[in-house]
């Protein structure tokens, strides 16, 4: 059997999301275009004797920092020495980059192994949208924000500054952008977007646990009646105090893990992960 490893086109960032949509891992319907956009050389597809066999994406976001994501050998093909082939191409892409990645439980002594060690867990709780849509006079369409503060806010939430991606995030059709202002200043803001299943916020950012909180009404409000999901960084005390409080469950968790240097984050003010692809 022939293995290769090649860049990905856009079209089959798609079929990896399809690949993760048949891992149960429940992407946005707009996820590929978003995820491409952040580095088009990031992403990395196996074939066996030319035939689609796996997929890893090693996204990098600066000289210093990227995120991996969308490991998976399909099941016919495990075992074979794909999954290896993939990481050597991502690890050779990657280079000298500290990598972060959100692991399932089924990968993490893989990622161990790669070198990667866990910083925390993140979990993914579902929940169903309240009836009562409200907005404080606070809370602002992100996109009228100027991008250059918006990039700015999301620098200290994240390890790298990342505008391409953002600005793809938050203008994707069938989604809502928000962000919640304190004396003038951006002091938080979330995005909400449609899913296979139901819909994600992610991320949710927020100087405060109250703004966290009007931000989660505000966007919960957009989509009365349905389900939706939040991945919260399990060591964010007032996180789990928001999930509670509005009787959402856990379904599912990663580990975050990370080669190299542990970025110094506040988790205190990342209510909510962006997305487990991309970090």
């Amino acid at each position: 059997m022939r293995i290769t490893v090649r860049n990905m086109t856009p079209k089959e960032v798609s079929l990896a999301i399809e690949w993760a949509a048949a891992e149960g891992w429940n992407p946005g319907l707009h996820d590929a275009e978003c995820f491409y956009a952040a580095d088009p050389q990031g992403f990395f597809l196996a074939e066996a004797d030319g035939q689609p066999a796996g997929c890893l994406s090693a996204v990098a976001y600066d000289e210093h920092f990227g995120f991996a994501g969308f490991y998976i050998v399909l099941p016919q093909f495990r075992n074979l020495g794909i999954g290896h082939e993939l990481v050597r191409t991502a690890s050779a892409y990657a280079g000298s980059r500290s990598m972060g990645n959100d692991a399932v439980v089924a990968q993490q002594e893989t990622y161990r192994q790669l070198g990667f060690r866990l910083a925390y867990r993140n979990i993914r709780y579902r929940g169903k949208a309240s009836s009562k849509a409200g907005q404080a006079p606070e809370i602002i369409d992100l996109r009228k924000i100027p991008f250059g503060d918006l990039v700015v806010y999301d620098r200290a939430m994240f390890p790298a500054e990342r505008p391409v991606f953002l600005q793809h995030w938050i203008n994707q059709p069938e989604a809502t952008a928000l962000g919640c202002e304190d004396n003038g200043k951006l002091a938080g803001y979330g995005v909400i977007r449609k899913c296979r299943r139901g819909y994600k916020i992610g991320p949710l950012f927020a100087d405060r646990e109250e703004i966290a909180e009007t931000l989660f009404l505000a966007l919960t409000g957009r989509i009365p009646g349905e389900e939706f999901f939040l991945d919260i960084p399990e060591p964010n005390a007032a996180a789990g105090s928001l999930v509670r409080r509005h009787n959402m469950q856990s379904v599912f968790e990663t580990a975050r893990m990370y080669s190299g240097a542990v970025p110094s984050l506040p988790l205190e003010r990342i209510f909510g992960v962006t997305s487990f692809e991309l970090g």
